[in-house]
């Protein structure tokens, strides 16, 4: 099998595996996988700024003519867009009778209340007042300074990605799970658990470098070489490197092989406690693909085709790592979390 960190790129990107390791008898990865390791790598993290951004879903879930509703740790928002495809947010409720604004249309960039009529613009009106909202291309994020709690900034930490003008394959994944924030970034911070907990989607998967105590914010990375599984012995190598640009994001970027420079951004969003006060939180994933093949082109005109595929890909991995992140929670909440 081509190594992934060799520059020079095959003509195929698809390789046969000489020998296939039986899940069984793969090298058990606990002693490297230190608990202690990925808590420090998590409280890096927790303590990066987020400037109180939290992604609300994808772009492409905010058209012209309805909103997208969404509660973020307990707040009720409504975002839609403006008559030029601006994004706007605001709470949730209508403030005439408390009406879900979320169920509401737009009507010429204004969003209509369905129960009474009362229009909203944007701007403030009657104590409605607005939050600010970012929309980078593939995700919409909303600043809700009364919940982060932080100093403000202007725009979110979005981490570098392929260009969008150029033509990229993206695809946007949510799923909600009770447990936390560093829960699902704690599970995106051990890359040691790949092969073992989904040999269905990776294989050959070797650490080959992780953040050493107190890393330095340039070296803070896991990097990784592994194998996709496409179909048998069938399998397309990378490496890959992981880190957490703030306190609910963790990106993993292709350095090396196939794809090199595609992202996997792993957003987690809390929403709130539920009826038996356990937390929910939501990840959202964005997939954002890039190839300099001039095959490429074909996948970026079938991308509406793609895009369930890429979803249903990543539903598969989060029904396992959401298992994990929830077990996680249940051992904190209990005083018996290992490490």
């Amino acid at each position: 099998m081509t190594d992934p960190s060799s520059p020079r790129r095959p003509r195929v990107p698809l390789r046969l595996r000489r020998a296939v390791v039986p899940w069984e008898h793969m090298r058990p990865t606990w002693r490297d996988a230190r608990p202690a390791l990925i808590a420090q790598a998590l409280e890096r993290a927790q303590a990066r700024p987020s400037g109180n951004w939290y992604v609300v879903g994808a772009s492409r879930d905010v058209p012209r003519d309805r909103p997208l509703g969404r509660t973020v740790e307990g707040t009720e928002i409504v975002v839609w867009r403006d008559a030029t495809g601006g994004l706007r947010a605001g709470p949730g409720a209508c403030p005439h009778l408390g009406a879900p604004l979320k169920d509401s249309p737009v009507r010429c960039g204004t969003l209509v209340c369905h129960w009474h009529g009362m229009a909203l613009d944007g701007r403030p009106f009657a104590g409605w007042e607005p939050y600010p909202a970012h929309d980078d291309g593939v995700l919409v994020w909303v600043r809700l300074d009364q919940v982060g709690g932080e100093p403000a900034t202007e725009r979110p930490v979005v981490p570098p990605r392929p260009d969008l003008a150029r033509g990229v394959v993206d695809a946007v994944y949510t799923a909600v799970g009770r447990c936390e924030p560093e829960d699902i970034v704690a599970n995106r911070l051990d890359p040691w658990h790949g092969a073992w907990f989904h040999p269905y989607s990776f294989v050959d998967l070797t650490v080959v470098s992780a953040p050493a105590d107190g890393a330095a914010e340039d070296d803070d990375a896991f990097v990784v070489d592994v194998s996709f599984k496409v179909a048998g012995r069938a399998v397309v190598p990378v490496r890959a490197e992981f880190t957490a640009p703030e306190p609910r994001t963790v990106v993993m970027r292709i350095v090396r092989g196939e794809g090199r420079g595609s992202v996997v951004e792993s957003h987690a969003t809390p929403l709130g406690a539920d009826a038996a006060g356990v937390p929910r939180t939501a990840v959202v994933e964005a997939v954002i693909a890039a190839s300099d093949r001039a095959g490429f082109g074909v996948a970026r005109a079938v991308a509406p085709v793609l895009r369930p595929l890429v979803r249903r890909a990543a539903g598969r991995l989060w029904r396992d790592d959401l298992a994990y992140a929830e077990r996680r929670w249940r051992l904190r909440a209990a005083g018996r979390f290992p490490g």
